[in-house]
């Protein structure tokens, strides 16, 4: 291992002689001042101009070894300079008129930054970012380059940070801006993830939404100007996922390039595609300008988020596989991510607030009679003074409701841990439902604290759901939480927490709250998790408001959607897959007639879709259940916990997409390949045309594989290519569990 640090002086002499630094595995390679980054399948390249002292961008896709001549451009008109430069990291002015990946409002008043490349360092394994979630790994898994640049103008620097995984071919960049002059400034634009593309053909595909309607696939062309979206809602957001991917038109699922990009925050983000004139295209990804302006004192640093971007040659499949495994390998640092999840119940659709202990106990017994592992009481069980009986008060008042419960919830949490599990020795686990970073205006700790909210001076403090949003960017609120939290769990066996949200941010007192808003709530997040490490954490946020990476850092689930329609959720599964492990998605069977969508589907079909996720469940009352689907209940459990070890380490494809097919589907690989299962799906009844087979992927091809629906045995290759005729019935929302066993 060789690691160094090459200074230059301001004249930039950079055609000294040559250093070249070669780890064992080649990750990173540094000659000069030309560096490549090397992945299975990947190579990213980028130098530093030998006049201007900048970073300029020359390569990121499949792998490449050589700096090419740039690409010949008129000279002439407006656009000339930077402009016609593919940059590593653009700031605003000098000559360069597309959007800047940094932009520092600087004590003389003015936004133009300089920087110029001062030395780099190449290191095993990968730094954290303080008081951030990032990706991590030992020096096996990943290497780090950290590039130093220096405005000698305003005597800020930046610290470039960037980290390959080469068995993923993913990299990690973030980067941190110094100020070591005498006055403020203030970042008014931070994007992680900045890199110049040469003129390609690409489409950007994002994940569009909103409540009970996330993760839809919307696909644009890149175009002249900027192909962009955001989110302002203070949060990653149902609107807009924090993930995008690029790609040409010719890309499908199983071939093409694609480039994802992915963001590790939980604020509201901005990403862009901008093509401009010569047909470079800028990708941009990071903070929401909009929630920027964060002031920077002399001596102090600003750290920026981490984004993540994979290379993929195999199509949107094989990106979606490369985010899956660094994601569950390097990033969700929770004990649960390779564990396999309880089966639980969860109150709300059941019961919703008209809850005590005596409907609650019971509700436990009949989830225990139907072989559920886990019951998890929902919200309304707190609020004294004002009573959680409706969701306009009480939150904030996190003590146990003393009509409802008048032994507070130890003794409540003791009964339903006496019971045991049906065709079991396990005794049943129990969990409970919070909102920590909210409150209602009708509640004690907003009488006693409403400095403690969110909100901009006199104007008006907006409700949405009742409530308002507590600031976490104030350590006292930070401590509140962490305090409450830490009691409720010590109150009790409680081994499972539902964190919730059900609002976004309106009013700010500044831009930068929100920056400083998700600082506090990782802070709370980190102190509890690390503190109560066996407790299984979900993250929610009014369904799939909050699923993004920078959770999944600290918990290994969210709930994916407050829609629990099983047609609606295949499309919003599959969405989330894009980016994010089905392992990490929380998916349950409810009623029907659905609450949302009034549809009326099979408890099979039901049970099926929600198996595609790690955390697999019940959200209604067992005793509401028709004899049919009581008569079905012990064939699914016993399916789902076959199948759920696979969803939780195993391979994911996508065979066909609802938004393309009637007949959608995907599959599961076993991490040692000798299982396989697909979840297939028809979703409306046909007289013609025929049904397609059913094509597998992610086989061994000179395998043979028994299946579970004609009992016969076929090479992987016959799976793959020719594929399973499934008999389908004349029936609307049918679905099939097929099993392939390796031989």
């Amino acid at each position: 291992m060789v690691s160094f640090t090459l200074s230059l002086p301001r004249g930039l002499a950079l055609l000294c002689a040559v250093v070249r630094t070669v780890w064992a595995d080649q990750a990173i390679t540094a000659t000069g001042t030309k560096f490549t980054l090397t992945g299975d399948d990947v190579s990213y390249l980028f130098h530093v101009d030998n006049t201007t002292g900048d970073l300029v961008s020359d390569h990121f896709g499949g792998p490449s070894e050589g700096f090419l001549q740039p690409s010949t451009l008129f000279q002439g008109g407006w656009s000339d300079g930077f402009t016609n430069t593919r940059r590593e990291f653009p700031d605003i002015g000098r000559s360069d008129f597309r959007l800047p990946a940094i932009h520092i409002l600087h004590s003389t008043g003015d936004t133009v930054s300089a920087f110029t490349y001062r030395s780099h360092r190449i290191v095993e394994g990968k730094p954290s970012l303080p008081g951030l979630p990032a990706t991590y790994g030992n020096a096996s898994d990943v290497t780090t380059l950290i590039v130093n640049l220096y405005d000698n103008y305003s005597d800020v620097s930046a610290a470039l940070s960037y980290s390959i995984f080469p068995k993923y071919n993913a990299i990690a960049r973030s980067f941190q801006i110094a100020n070591n002059g005498t006055g403020e400034i203030v970042i008014e634009r931070a994007a992680s993830f900045s890199v110049d593309l040469p003129n390609l053909d690409l489409q950007m595909l994002e994940l569009q939404g909103d409540w009970a309607h996330e993760m839809n696939r919307v696909i644009r062309n890149v175009d002249f100007g900027e192909t962009s979206f955001r989110s302002t809602e203070g949060y990653s957001s149902h609107v807009h996922n924090p993930f995008f991917a690029l790609m040409p038109p010719s890309t499908t699922e199983t071939t093409g390039e694609a480039w994802g990009f992915n963001l590790v925050f939980t604020g509201s983000f901005a990403a862009t595609a901008e093509r401009f004139s010569h047909g470079f295209v800028r990708v941009l990804l990071g903070m929401n300008p909009l929630h920027s302006s964060i002031h920077v004192k002399p001596g102090e640093t600003f750290t920026a988020p981490e984004a993540v971007a994979v290379y993929s040659s195999q199509g949107l499949g094989g990106m979606s596989r490369s985010f899956h495994d660094l994601y569950k390998n390097h990033l969700s640092r929770a004990s649960q991510t390779w564990q396999t999840r309880p089966i639980l119940l969860n109150s709300w659709e059941g019961l919703g607030f008209d809850i005590n202990e005596t409907a609650l106990v019971r509700l436990a017994g009949e989830a225990r009679d139907l072989g559920v592992k886990l019951f998890v009481n929902d919200d309304g069980w707190f609020g004294d003074k004002y009573p959680r009986n409706n969701d306009s008060l009480g939150l904030g008042d996190w003590t146990p409701n003393p009509e409802k419960f008048p032994d507070g919830l130890g003794p409540y949490v003791s009964q339903v841990d006496n019971y045991t599990v049906l065709n079991s020795n396990e005794k049943m686990q129990f969990g409970i439902w919070v909102e920590p970073e909210m409150v209602n205006p009708r509640s004690t700790l907003y009488n006693e604290h409403p400095e403690w909210v969110m909100a901009a001076g006199n104007h008006y403090r907006t409700l949405t759901r009742n409530q308002l949003v507590l600031n976490l960017g104030l350590p006292e609120v930070q401590d509140y939480i962490i305090g409450f939290v830490t009691n409720l769990l010590r109150s009790a066996n409680i081994q499972y927490v539902k964190w919730d949200n059900n609002r976004g941010i309106h009013e700010m007192p500044s831009p930068s709250a929100d920056y400083t808003y998700m600082l506090g709530l990782y802070r709370v997040i980190d102190n509890l998790t690390t503190t109560f490490p066996n407790v299984l954490w979900e993250g929610c946020a009014s369904g799939g408001g909050r699923f993004d990476a920078g959770l999944l850092h600290y918990w290994p689930q969210s709930w994916t959607s407050d829609n629990t329609d099983a047609s609606n959720r295949l499309t919003i599964q599959m969405g989330t897959s894009l980016a994010y492990p089905p392992s990490a998605m929380g998916c349950h069977v409810s009623a029907v007639p659905n609450g949302i969508t009034k549809r009326n589907i099979s408890i099979e079909y039901r049970a099926h879709v929600a198996m595609m996720c790690g955390s697999f469940g019940f959200e209604l009352n067992p005793n509401e259940l028709s004899d049919e689907e009581k008569a079905g209940i012990p064939k699914i459990m016993t399916e789902a916990a076959k199948v759920n070890p696979i969803v939780i380490s195993g391979s994911f494809y996508r065979l066909a997409l609802p938004d393309n097919s009637n007949w959608p589907a995907v599959q599961f690989v076993s991490q040692n390949g000798t299982q396989s299962f697909a979840l297939a799906f028809q979703q409306q009844a046909t007289v013609k045309p025929a049904p397609p087979p059913l094509r597998f992927q992610g086989l061994d091809a000179r395998a043979r594989y028994s299946n579970s629906v004609d009992n016969a045995t076929y090479s992987g290759a016959t799976y793959m290519n020719a594929g399973l005729n499934l008999p389908w019935q004349t029936a609307d929302y049918q679905s099939m569990l097929i099993w392939l066993y390796k031989q």
